[in-house]
């Protein structure tokens, strides 16, 4: 087991676009002295310049699944060379709940090196490992879908 920590700081503040109502900006402290700004989403009178909560969902989920499949990867002789993704969560209405992240799509591009370069098959293999061993994405309800590229 392990325990995961951050801190959230918010100050009262004027929204800045619309007078009758407060700033949605804070601020999440992280280990290591990261900071990261983040606010609602712009639907929801949030600031366009910061992170918001659902888009650090979808980074986690993907960060997760990107992880696994590099130390999966690995432990199968296979070199990462580079991964890069553009996950998407789609927030919308739930029958049990209101709002809800209920999809979230990974699409991950993967370059290999080395002389040991995996087929679709193994590419594939390592990707439903990923994803059936993601702390994160074992957490969540959305259901996860992986369109590798």
């Amino acid at each position: 087991m392990s325990v995961h920590e951050a801190a959230i700081h918010w100050q009262h503040a004027p929204h800045t676009t619309e007078p009758n109502t407060y700033s949605r900006n804070h601020c999440v402290s992280l280990s290591g002295n990261q900071e990261v700004k983040v606010s609602a989403s712009v639907e929801f009178k949030g600031d366009a310049n910061c992170a918001d909560p659902e888009q650090m969902l979808i980074s986690a989920v993907s960060s997760c699944h990107m992880l696994f499949f590099l130390a999966i990867a690995e432990m199968q002789g296979f070199q990462v060379a580079s991964y890069q993704d553009d996950p998407k969560g789609y927030l919308e209405r739930s029958d049990k709940k209101g709002m809800a992240i209920t999809r979230i799509e990974l699409s991950p591009r993967i370059t290999f090196d080395g002389d040991k370069v995996p087929d679709q098959k193994a590419i594939d293999n390592i990707h439903s490992k990923a994803h059936n061993n993601c702390f994160i994405r074992n957490s969540v309800t959305a259901e996860v879908t992986i369109n590798a590229v």
